[in-house]
């Protein structure tokens, strides 16, 4: 692991960081921040995914999480959202490719060879920092934004013993159903649909369902709605009564302006629960 950069954020700090990954075969870059209590032993950690076209850096600048996170003494850990680099399949389009992973391991090419990453964030990212920072790998939560909001809800219906506590901000909710899902679904799994469905949200939650609480902030004037399908995963949480705070937040719309606004909550939800 090589060090990018170190920063005084809060009284605590935030690094950015990067290694050479055996599962996504490339050098993979990542940020953690540690709150000032992690000077005196191990800490509670959540794990924050992000949305198409975003990196590591997104939320580590927008989303205002270091200081309600050095409150709470929580740490946060925020992983790129694919691989990258020359020789890492892409495509033309925003939203598939580099920059598009939708936390899968792609089973078909040209994807395949790189974009694997459910098993980087889940095998290889969590032991690589609990071996590196002061973590307790008992005792972490996940949240998302978007396409991260996805990956945190699939990630953590899935592995349980992993994630404790969940929440999401305008996950993408049913993509089976929607074309932020259909294309990317089909292009790294495969024509099968049958493959799809433990990377749907609405799906995954009737099929296995969550022995904890949910909460989900949705903005009520998001432009990209349809594509969302927040009632969807609403309808999910009511069938299969899963504890859940959703909540459909008056003018917002889908920019980190919006996340922003909510992040306090969400980080308080989490250490509440961690």
């Amino acid at each position: 692991m090589e060090k990018v950069s170190e920063n005084r954020s809060f009284e605590g700090v935030q690094g950015v960081y990067k290694h050479m990954s055996k599962i996504t075969n490339c050098e993979m870059t990542f940020a953690v921040y540690l709150p000032p209590a992690a000077k005196f032993g191990p800490v509670p950690c959540l794990w924050w995914l992000s949305g198409l076209t975003c990196t590591h850096e997104n939320a580590m600048t927008k989303a205002g999480a270091q200081g309600w996170a050095a409150q709470e003494g929580l740490a946060l850990v925020f992983p790129d959202t694919s691989p990258r680099g020359e020789g890492v399949a892409n495509d033309d389009a925003y939203d598939l490719g580099q920059g598009a992973g939708f936390y899968v391991d792609a089973t078909e090419e040209p994807w395949k060879p790189h974009f694997q990453m459910r098993s980087y964030i889940v095998d290889e990212l969590t032991g690589l920092v609990a071996s590196e920072f002061p973590i307790e790998t008992d005792r972490m939560g996940v949240s998302g934004h978007s396409m991260g909001g996805h990956g945190a809800i699939t990630l953590a219906l899935s592995n349980p013993e992993l994630f404790r506590s969940l929440s999401a901000f305008a996950p993408i909710a049913h993509p089976t159903a929607s074309d932020w899902g259909r294309k990317q679904l089909g292009a790294y799994l495969g024509a099968d649909e049958s493959a799809w469905a433990p990377h749907d949200s609405t799906l995954l939650l009737r099929e296995t369902g969550w022995d904890g609480d949910i909460l989900v902030d949705q903005g009520a004037s998001d432009q990209f709605l349809d594509l969302l399908k927040p009632e969807a995963l609403a309808g999910a949480l009511a069938e299969t009564r899963t504890p859940s705070v959703f909540r459909m937040q008056t003018g917002y719309d889908h920019s980190y302006y919006f996340v922003a606004s909510f992040m306090e909550d969400h980080v308080r939800w989490h250490a509440e629960r961690l």
